[in-house]
């Protein structure tokens, strides 16, 4: 008679072998950073891309399919740069770059003390004033593009790049303000009434008190009013012409209806990238840690 042994139930954290048994919430999560990765690399192919396509030749890069062996050249970068004999693209260059600086401070010197009130100090029927300022956002620009070139044929201002200035502040002042006054909900109320005991004035709290708590929030908000303001193409490319000409549009005349453009295009468009890239890599753990904080509570 075969002798019989008593074995007892397995635990949930082991399999019947006696190995640890994967927790489904680590399984899960491993599925998702897999979908993270092959979603990344889906949207990073087509800059590399392009990035590549920008040392070829205009024969290689044209031919189809495309050859990843093609031999490599500083022919597209010299042409936009002008050596080729076409314009300079440093004024366009310094023109969204003053525009996009300035519009951001602007908005960020009107972002902060609009969201303070709505946030920390809230005034009657705040609601009702975020839903204007979001519906603001509701209105197609092309909407509006007429009555504003008539504003500015008028009073002389085409052409110049102060309109933009104030065109990209009033563009991004409202996604600014929804952001800062989330930002603002989460400085403690105690700080803030510790400042005013010890006779802190507002210009003072905002300073000094509110803004070193708030800093990755501010960063995450410059950040987005400096992209959305360098890749602003429709104004650019209705009120100004040569004075005030942005980046984006002295881009848009590398295509032509006759001739190559496809690698002078790529190295166009990756010069022109470059700076929001710059700004993001540097400001990108102030912009992980601003999001988190409370944009997408």
């Amino acid at each position: 008679m075969s002798a019989t042994t008593d074995v007892g139930p397995v635990p949930a954290t082991r399999t019947q072998q006696g190995a640890p048994r994967r927790k489904r919430r680590e399984r899960g999560n491993f599925g998702l950073a897999l979908a993270a990765w092959v979603i990344g690399f889906l949207f990073v192919v087509p800059v590399l891309w392009m990035v590549l396509t920008s040392f070829h030749s205009e024969a290689d890069a044209a031919t189809n399919p495309p050859s990843l062996a093609a031999p490599l050249t500083l022919e597209g970068y010299r042409n936009f740069f002008g050596a080729g004999g076409g314009p300079s693209p440093w004024p366009s260059l310094a023109n969204s770059l003053t525009a996009s600086v300035l519009s951001t401070v602007l908005v960020l010197l009107l972002a902060i003390p609009a969201a303070y009130a709505l946030s920390i100090k809230p005034v009657r029927k705040w609601t009702d004033v975020m839903f204007f300022f979001l519906s603001t956002k509701m209105l197609p620009l092309v909407a509006g593009l007429l009555p504003i070139y008539l504003f500015a044929q008028v009073s002389g201002l085409l052409d110049n790049i102060w309109l933009l200035i104030v065109l990209y502040t009033s563009m991004n002042l409202p996604i600014a303000v929804w952001m800062m006054r989330s930002f603002l909900a989460e400085v403690p109320v105690e700080m803030l009434e510790a400042a005013s005991m010890d006779g802190a004035n507002l210009t003072r709290t905002l300073s000094q008190i509110v803004a070193p708590v708030v800093a990755p929030g501010i960063a995450a908000t410059s950040l987005i009013c400096f992209i959305f303001s360098w890749n602003e193409l429709l104004m650019a490319r209705t009120l100004t012409a040569t004075v005030a000409q942005t980046a984006p549009v002295y881009l848009t005349g590398f295509v032509t209806s006759q001739g190559l453009f496809l690698a002078k295009v790529c190295a166009a468009a990756f010069v022109v990238s470059l700076p929001v890239l710059i700004a993001g890599f540097a400001a990108q753990d102030k912009l992980v840690q601003g999001l988190s904080l409370g944009a997408v509570k």
